[in-house]
């Protein structure tokens, strides 16, 4: 799939984010509208998948560690033909089977239930040194929020990740800058986090996380054998909305009515 394809999949992809987050009222899209090219590229340029074989033991693996996302994660999988368009205006509804985060026994296409941050890593490391073990060619990614690897659990995987030569995982950091309570740097600074990654063994690539091209090379980059491979990808939290772009106010906040038709109007600009 070529880029301006991958280009248009984003735009829908997006304004499903937005109409999901305003039929419920409740919702997570600033994070789910930074991670859209991401998450894109992932599904339909990279991953072994199969839409009509979801449970392909053979298939490649993601884990959706900032489960809040789940919004852009539903949109995506919609669109990858895993499940139904007409499931949206069921988001965070009782008994859907799209909640507010993954739910792998209910959702086709989700390999972790996700939601308590700082998980993630830690599921996709077991992934693939489960796959090592059986000799499967299986390739495992996780994407991560910048704010969650204030997470201890988090560093751990990282360790294992290298202890373990975990060169089939690929650790992506969705870097917008922003966590629930304002900025990363305020709340909690991670300090010079590309040293930090090498230091810990990842074989790193710093991208703009919206730059199609560039996530699509990152992604095909061979891997030093037994390094695992880790993404820092610098994004804008809101992406492709104006008002919601770099605010942290949309982190858990679902468009009005009004703000629904600004952003979609915006999105088909």
């Amino acid at each position: 799939m070529n880029t301006a394809e991958l280009s248009c999949i984003c735009k829908q992809v997006r304004r499903d984010i937005i109409n999901m987050t305003a039929n419920a009222g409740s919702g997570h899209p600033g994070g789910s509208l930074s991670a859209t090219e991401l998450m894109t590229t992932l599904f339909f340029r990279q991953m072994r998948i199969d839409p009509k074989n979801p449970k392909d033991p053979n298939r490649d693996r993601f884990v959706l560690s900032k489960g809040h996302s789940a919004p852009c994660y539903y949109a995506v999988l919609a669109e990858r033909g895993f499940i139904s368009r007409d499931e949206f205006t069921n988001f965070r509804q009782l008994h859907s089977i799209l909640q507010g985060h993954p739910d792998c026994k209910k959702v086709p296409g989700v390999d972790a239930s996700t939601g308590s941050l700082g998980q993630g890593c830690s599921i996709a490391v077991g992934m693939a040194l489960g796959a090592k073990h059986q000799g499967q060619d299986v390739k495992v990614y996780t994407l991560l929020g910048d704010g969650e690897c204030q997470e201890g659990q988090i560093w751990e995987a990282f360790m294992s990740a290298a202890h373990y030569k975990l060169d089939n995982l690929t650790v992506i950091i969705d870097n917008n800058g922003l966590q629930i309570d304002g900025r990363n740097d305020e709340v909690m600074s991670l300090g010079d986090l590309p040293a930090k990654l090498r230091a810990f063994g990842f074989d790193l690539h710093e991208i703009d996380g919206h730059d199609l091209d560039a996530i699509a090379a990152a992604l095909d980059a061979p891997t030093a054998s037994g390094k695992p491979k880790c993404i820092l990808a610098h994004t804008v939290k809101g992406k492709g909305v104006s008002f919601m772009e770099d605010q942290v106010g949309w982190h858990g906040k679902a468009p009005n009515e009004e703000q629904r038709q600004q952003a979609l109007k915006e999105l088909e600009d």
